[in-house]
């Protein structure tokens, strides 16, 4: 057992892994990434697993006839907080900003934006996750 073990994780993947590590040493290798322990290394580079829609929502912007206080954006705060599962705000997320996971600081440290795309309540919402905007 120990053998099929050693193969699988290590020898019949040693080749590939060679060539991932010598490319992650020179992007990140020096002095610092030495200051992380694997788990800090995990969130730099894969996000934060904590979705703070609250944070999310408090520093969000609005514009083009929207405020905080407009009905439409405070049904979509609530059905986004309260009614989605954990898989689904992941979903949102990607759709609103093009990743699944918060950056380091969380969500309060995106700059987003919801905005009225036109006067055509009849649209589906669209986003463009470059500047994370959210057009309803």
């Amino acid at each position: 057992v120990d053998l099929l073990v050693d193969y699988l994780l290590n020898t019949s993947i040693h080749k590939q892994f060679s060539a991932f590590a010598r490319g992650f040493r020179i992007l990140c290798d020096g002095p610092a990434i030495r200051l992380f322990n694997s788990q800090e290394l995990e969130r730099l580079v894969c996000g934060n697993p904590n979705l703070d829609f609250d944070a999310l929502q408090r520093n969000a912007k609005y514009e083009a006839g929207y405020s905080a206080q407009t009905p439409v954006v405070q049904w979509m705060w609530d059905v986004v907080k309260f009614e989605l599962s954990l898989d689904e705000k992941k979903q949102f997320l990607k759709f609103f900003t093009g990743s699944d996971r918060a950056p380091i600081g969380g969500l309060g440290t995106l700059r987003c934006m919801v905005q009225r795309d036109g006067p055509d309540s009849r649209k589906l919402p669209t986003s463009h996750t470059c500047f994370n905007t959210l057009l309803l």
